[in-house]
C-alpha cells in the first residue's frame, strides 16, 4: 500500500497573514509545497484547508484540495477530518507535510513513510537531525527528542535533553562531546486508524505545559518511531525574513 501526502494549510497566521498564498517565484507557497510532495513516492498529494481561496489557488495550479472545518485546534485534527472525507482504510499511511515548507526534500517524506510501513508497532513516524550546537540545545523554540535503542521516541521537550550532568555541572551552556542530542523535525507519518482516534484523546499535562501536540500520543501509550537524518532540512517559513530567504532561493533557480 502506498502512502498519501496531506498538506494542511490555513490562512490565519499572526506573523504572516495568508501565508499559504504568499508568492514564491510566481506561485503560492502552498503550491510550491505540493510540487515538492509530488516529487516523492506518494500515490496522491492533497492540500487540506479551511479557506476556499487557498483551495481555489491549489486547484488552479493542477493540484488536489479539499475543504475542512475552520475550528480544528491542530493540523493533526484537520488531517483526521480529511482522512474521514477521503474514506481511507485504517491501515493507510498519511504523511503530514507542513504547508510552510517549500524547500522540503522529497526523500525525507519518503523516509518517514517507509519507516512507519516497516514498524507495525508504531502509530506515528517522525524525524530528527543532530543538534547543531549548544545554543540549539538550550533554545526552547528548538524541540529536542530522546530515543530508545529501537528508535522509539522516549520524550520530546523544549528543554535541553538529555542533560549532560558532569559536562554542565559548572553552569556553562555547552554541547557535551558525544551527547545523543537530536533536533526534532516536524514531519509526521500516521496510520489513519490512529488519526481517527486522535481527536478523542484528551490533552495531557505534558502536552499542555510543553505545548507539543506529539506528547499527547506518548501520554496515551502510542508509539512514535524516529528516522534520523544526518543533515538538517532547509528551514520553513515563519517570518517575513524566512519568506525573503526562500524567495531568494527560488530566484536563483531560474
Amino acid at each position: 500500500m502506498g502512502f498519501i501526502a496531506l498538506i494542511p494549510a490555513r490562512a490565519a497566521s499572526t506573523r504572516l497573514p495568508d501565508k499559504p498564498l504568499a508568492d514564491i517565484g510566481g506561485k503560492p507557497m502552498v503550491v510550491r509545497v505540493a510540487e515538492r510532495a509530488q516529487a516523492c513516492g506518494a500515490s496522491r498529494v492533497l492540500v487540506a484547508t479551511d479557506t476556499p481561496r487557498i483551495a481555489q489557488a491549489v486547484r488552479a495550479h493542477g493540484h488536489e484540495a479539499l475543504l475542512t472545518r475552520a475550528d480544528h485546534p491542530t493540523g493533526t485534527d484537520r488531517l483526521a477530518e480529511a482522512a474521514e472525507q477521503l474514506g481511507l482504510d485504517d491501515a493507510q499511511i498519511i504523511v503530514n507535510v507542513q504547508g510552510d515548507e517549500p524547500l522540503i526534500e522529497p526523500a525525507l517524506i519518503d523516509a518517514v513513510a517507509d519507516l512507519l510501513a516497516q514498524r507495525p508497532d508504531a502509530a506515528i513516524a517522525t524525524c530528527a537531525c543532530p543538534l547543531a550546537d549548544a545554543q540549539a540545545l538550550f533554545t526552547p523554540s528548538i524541540v529536542k527528542v530522546v530515543c530508545g535503542a529501537d528508535g522509539r521516541a522516549l520524550y520530546f521537550s523544549r528543554a535541553p535533553i538529555p542533560w549532560a550532568r558532569d559536562a554542565l555541572s559548572d553552569g556553562a551552556q555547552r554541547l557535551a562531546p558525544g551527547l545523543p542530542a537530536w533536533h526534532h523535525i516536524g514531519l509526521y507519518a500516521y496510520r489513519v486508524g490512529f488519526l481517527r482516534r486522535y481527536p478523542s484523546l484528551p490533552q495531557g499535562e505534558l502536552e499542555r505545559f510543553e505545548s507539543l501536540e506529539q506528547l499527547r500520543a506518548l501520554e496515551h501509550g502510542h508509539t512514535i518511531v524516529v528516522h534520523k537524518t544526518p543533515t538538517p532540512p532547509a528551514a520553513g517559513v515563519d517570518t517575513p525574513e524566512d519568506l525573503a530567504r526562500v524567495r531568494a532561493v527560488f530566484a536563483n533557480k531560474v
